[in-house]
């Protein structure tokens, strides 16, 4: 009988064992997240939203969730909870309103005590600085004076908490803008292109002095870049202009912030609406500093379905986050998070959250640098079903946790999750890849 080789490799003892997890360490990516710097970032966030709505009287008034769910009282408990479930990243938002009351006028006690609880817990969080709303004393959105509070606000953050390294300058531009100055729900409540365009600009120039701020204080700061990942689709043989435009206006935000330069019927719109050859140029120079990191969020909710006679339904996984996020990639190449999603159905949030992460193991397998996941939120939230604009104090059951902080469903299967990838590196087989500590450099595409 002939020789095999395995017989003379075992008699010379010599090391067969295969790597089938991919990496040096030998190891298959279980067990609770660690602090290593090639740690996948796994997260949940604070509902920290507060644009002002119109009540039924006409009166403006402010939707404070970190009010409406109790943060303000409950921080310590809230932030206890997740140490305990093991989480070492936080979307954190500051309560912008509250804190910059005049052009030199500040209050940080809350915000002292909340981060001074944070850095004891040894949590990192994502620090999030304008979230749906600003300061009354700024007004609203329209105000061409807003980018200059906001970089004055974004630099004494930074130095205030010189630890923070993550940040999030200005959650869902294309959000805000939409909701603020085209659908006439928040803040200045108007529904015309040309106060959408006006939004648009002044929130993704504010994300930019922003962020340069941030920079002056931490040269090695990360930007996740938060926004809605969404898509309409059109139940029609011919999809309507108007549809056509609106699936491109949602890059808007970002091709401004990227410097990437949006389609000929964008660019066309946005200087039909005012935005002018100096403010072009002045988007177009380059991306600001930092490590950037595209966040895409993602609810059923944000892919609609518009049928002939007007109506819509949700298109809930028509694309799904997959699809859509691979949009986001292949126009932008920046390295992806995972920074929103939940669902309003607390029976069903095992099998959405289980289904969001199949879609992120499935693109990272697919070559997309996927580098965190996020389930949004750690509490339930209010009034979200109707993005805020109706005050109805219903309780959106979407959280780890209900607001009395009793788990829900959703925070078992989140925990076994955990326990099953919470090691995995940041890219896959990324032992080699790792969050560096040095500062940010001018980045030169190859």
């Amino acid at each position: 009988m002939a020789k095999s080789f395995l017989g003379e490799v075992e008699r010379a003892h010599l090391s067969t064992d295969g790597d089938q997890f991919g990496g040096a360490s030998g190891s298959d990516g279980s067990g609770l997240p660690s602090s290593a710097p090639s740690n996948f970032l796994f997260a949940t966030g604070i509902e920290c939203s507060y644009p002002m709505v119109k009540a039924k009287n006409g009166r403006m008034v402010r939707r404070d969730e970190l009010e409406l769910c109790d943060h303000y009282n409950r921080y310590a408990e809230d932030l206890g909870l997740v140490k305990e479930l093991g989480l070492k990243y936080l979307r954190y938002g500051l309560p912008y309103h509250k804190i910059h009351l005049g052009p030199d006028k500040w209050d940080w006690e809350w915000s002292d005590a909340a981060m001074a609880e944070l850095r004891r817990l040894n949590i990192t969080p994502i620090l999030d600085l304008c979230h749906f709303g600003i300061p009354e004393w700024i007004g609203d959105f329209q105000n061409p004076e807003f980018p200059v509070h906001f970089a004055l606000y974004a630099e004494t953050v930074a130095k205030r908490y010189p630890w923070v390294r993550f940040y999030t300058p200005i959650n869902e531009i294309f959000v805000t803008a939409r909701l603020s100055a085209r659908d006439g729900g928040w803040n200045e409540c108007l529904k015309d292109d040309r106060a959408f365009v006006t939004v648009m600009k002044h929130l993704v120039s504010a994300s930019i002095v922003g962020n340069h701020a941030i920079a002056q204080q931490r040269p090695d700061c990360v930007i996740v870049q938060s926004e809605s990942a969404e898509y309409t689709h059109h139940a029609m043989a011919v999809e309507s202009p108007e549809i056509r435009l609106n699936n491109e206006l949602r890059f808007l935000s970002l091709d401004l912030l990227y410097a990437n330069e949006p389609t000929g019927a964008v660019t066309m719109f946005c200087m039909d609406n005012g935005l002018t050859r100096e403010e072009w140029n002045w988007f177009m120079k380059g991306e600001p500093p930092g490590y950037q990191i595209m966040g895409n969020d993602y609810y059923g909710r944000n892919e609609q379905i518009v049928l002939a006679d007007g109506r819509k339904c949700s298109a809930e996984d028509v694309l799904g986050w997959y699809q859509i996020t691979k949009n986001y990639w292949d126009r932008y190449h920046k390295p992806v998070m995972h920074t929103e999603t939940n669902t309003f159905d607390a029976n069903f949030a095992p099998c959405w959250l289980w289904k969001q992460w199949m879609n992120v193991l499935r693109i990272r397998r697919d070559g997309v640098p996927v580098l965190g996941f996020t389930w949004y939120s750690l509490t339930d939230q209010i009034d979200w079903d109707s993005a805020l604009t109706e005050i109805n104090n219903t309780v959106n059951e979407c959280g780890l946790y209900d607001l009395n902080r009793k788990p829900r469903k959703v925070e078992k299967e989140f925990r076994l999750l955990l326990e099953q990838f919470g090691q995995i590196t940041v890219a896959p087989h990324g032992e080699m890849f790792e969050i560096s500590e040095q500062a940010a450099k001018l980045k030169v595409e190859v």
